[in-house]
């Protein structure tokens, strides 16, 4: 990561980028593009920071494969994660009891969930319970069959899923029965997530922007998922992905082309000219 200091007179200081459906490729790969209009913002002096849904335990390979040594945001703002030193400088775990108490409201109201949960930590499993479609790219998954199993360690965050309900409508009624006990949001197909009440991309990443003497005037985010929705609020501007889910649409600056067709590049190469030569 550049030192900000060398970014007076830049469009943007600040770079904040989702990875899922943004950043990345559906191959879970970056192009040579979209690596190229990065470096020539960070060699402008601008910083880039990773803004992802991710625990660090399921997003530390992509910053591997990507040489990514500064800060990220993870698990919607609960972590934030040196990747250079390879270290949580902060964590903000799931209160267990009020989880549960959460589950148990939800499920009043719509029946049965199919639950997982990611343990907090640099190492932190995802554990996933009956039913659950456990197919996302990069957990390190572990079966559980004992409830008690669920609530015996520190917890990032749930992860539910309805037999009936899609993810828009899961999201809604889970919302409404809980809202005021966990943050309720939906970070991709089969990713209805349970969080600590109040943490969102846009705190976890007001925090790291801190600690590089940055504010939300500096920024510019880009995004393809609800769960973006508070970053795009925070940052000065707003860039959804073609692909991006309609509710970021609305609220978006700006939209550029999908995460298939180098849509971040598109807008980094008009900022940051060097980008394109």
């Amino acid at each position: 990561m550049s030192d900000a200091r060398r970014g007076d007179g830049l469009p943007y200081r600040l770079v904040a980028t989702d990875l899922d459906g943004t950043l990345l490729r559906p191959d879970h790969t970056v192009s040579a593009r979209t690596r190229a209009a990065l470096a020539a913002a960070t060699g402008a002096g601008a910083a880039h920071i990773v803004v992802t849904g991710r625990t660090v335990p399921v997003a530390r390979h992509i910053f591997d494969d990507l040489g990514y040594r500064g800060l990220a945001v993870c698990s919607q703002g609960s972590q934030l994660y040196h990747a250079g030193e390879q270290r949580l400088l902060t964590s903000v775990t799931l209160d267990r009891k009020v989880a549960q108490l959460a589950l148990e409201k939800i499920e009043a109201e719509i029946g049965p969930l199919r639950l997982a949960a990611a343990r907090d930590g640099l190492d932190g499993e995802v554990l996933f319970g009956e039913g659950y479609r456990a197919d996302h790219e990069g957990m390190p998954l572990v079966r559980f069959t004992d409830p008690a199993e669920l609530w015996s360690q520190p917890l990032s965050k749930l992860y539910i899923q309805h037999a009936e309900l899609d993810d828009d409508a899961l999201a809604d009624a889970a919302r409404t029965a809980v809202g005021g006990l966990v943050g309720v949001t939906m970070a991709g197909a089969g990713l209805v997530e349970l969080l600590p009440l109040g943490l969102t991309k846009a705190t976890g990443l007001s925090m790291a922007a801190r600690r590089l003497g940055m504010t939300a005037a500096d920024a510019i985010a880009f995004g393809d998922m609800p769960n973006d929705i508070p970053m795009f609020g925070w940052a000065k501007h707003s860039v959804a992905m073609a692909n991006a889910h309609h509710d970021l649409k609305a609220v978006a600056d700006e939209i550029t082309a999908s995460n298939t067709e180098d849509g971040i590049a598109v807008v980094l190469e008009r900022l940051f000219p060097a980008a394109s030569g």
